[in-house]
């Protein structure tokens, strides 16, 4: 199989890139995301094992997104990994990105790859509630934790960027110290369909709408969480 040309995106910080494209490629371990078929293509994810870290390798095969500036296709894990650099920057807790690339042969079209770090310790949200972990903690850590999920998604808006997926098994939290040192930190995952938009305020109608539908969050804890971010944000949104 011939190679036409290999992409491969260097990564600042803080992890640097390691390796080529098919050194990675050929790197194996489970599926926690079975291949599935969709935008043309096929995409999946594997818990790799790498020098005592666990890492999250997503393998992409002609799985690509279109727009105005792409009319031909683009990886999807380019728009992914644009995304989590970005909010990274921008002081947004995301997977820190340890490698990206693309190659592109006759046979299977592009193939892409994200790899990205594990968050230690955190948990999706709706997986936090399932297991009664809120009974654990008084009511001041629960309200520190909708603090700051409203401030982390009022961040990331302020700055026009749209996660374009907020459900809250996409939201991850990690809670750590007993009674009253106890914290939580917030997390966002699984931004492969993230974009900036022209106004902060539509990125933050999409997505807050979407976190509405898609939470089991009752409608007093939906009131404050919507109070602060409104605060953080530096004006009311509509409809919410």
């Amino acid at each position: 199989m011939s190679k036409i040309g290999v992409q491969a995106i260097a990564i600042a910080q803080p992890v640097p890139l390691i390796g080529a494209f098919d050194n990675w490629w050929s790197r194996h371990g489970e599926w926690v995301e079975q291949p599935n078929r969709r935008r043309g293509g096929e995409s999946g994810v594997q818990r790799l094992h790498e020098d005592g870290r666990l890492l999250y390798a997503k393998r992409q095969v002609g799985h690509l997104y279109r727009s105005l500036r792409y009319p031909f296709g683009r990886p999807t894990v380019l728009r992914e990994s644009d995304a989590l650099r970005s909010l990274d920057a921008l002081g947004v807790r995301v997977p820190q990105v340890v490698h990206c690339s693309t190659s592109y042969c006759p046979k299977d079209g592009w193939r892409a790859l994200l790899v990205t770090e594990a968050l230690d310790g955190f948990e999706d949200l709706d997986a936090w509630y399932a297991r009664a972990a809120r009974d654990r903690y008084d009511e001041r850590l629960h309200q520190q934790l909708l603090h700051q999920l409203a401030a982390t998604l009022a961040r990331m808006h302020r700055a026009r960027w749209q996660h374009g997926c907020l459900y809250a098994k996409h939201v991850f939290i990690r809670v750590s110290g007993e009674g009253a040192d106890a914290r939580a930190e917030v997390a966002l995952l699984d931004l492969e369909k993230s974009r900036r938009r022209f106004s902060a305020r539509r990125a933050a109608v999409h997505d807050l709408q979407q976190l509405k539908r898609h939470s089991s969050f009752s409608a007093s804890d939906w009131e404050k969480l919507i109070y602060v971010y409104r605060a953080a944000f530096g004006s009311s949104i509509k409809g919410l």
